[in-house]
């Protein structure tokens, strides 16, 4: 399943996203990351070592939420986005994400830089798409 266009702009758009993972015993793991969104997928990057790399080794569900509040409850946004992770921890989609988050978040590079020693990209591939107060 590839992801509409209203919900890849609001991905693209959006500077941060919310990211649900889950280990063998399913404790879940809640974090907030800088996203991208390539090919109908959308990636983030993670310390090889970092609580969702691991728990996505060992269980590739997860799911992805953008949410816009509002007091005004007419105009709430969101999405959630279920799937399955596919880690990269080198080559070249390790490198092409990497660029595109380099791009979108220029900070990235000194204050968090990846590298393939460290990194992993994960891409999320959507198998469940829910939305509110998208067209």
């Amino acid at each position: 399943m590839r992801l509409k266009k209203t919900v890849a702009r609001l991905f693209e758009r959006e500077r941060v996203c919310r990211v649900a993972t889950a280990g063998l015993r399913g404790m879940p793991h809640l974090v907030p990351v800088c996203q991208v969104v390539a090919d109908g997928k959308i990636y983030f990057a993670s310390g090889n070592d970092g609580r969702k790399a691991l728990n996505l080794t060992a269980n590739p569900r997860v799911a992805v939420t953008i949410d816009l509040y509002s007091d005004d409850w007419t105009l709430i946004k969101g999405v959630m986005v279920q799937g399955r992770a596919r880690l990269y921890a080198k080559g070249p989609r390790f490198r092409k994400i990497r660029a595109l988050l380099y791009r979108k978040y220029p900070q990235y590079p000194h204050e968090a830089a990846l590298d393939e020693s460290d990194s992993v990209v994960v891409e999320v591939t959507p198998t469940r798409i829910f939305t509110w107060g998208i067209d």
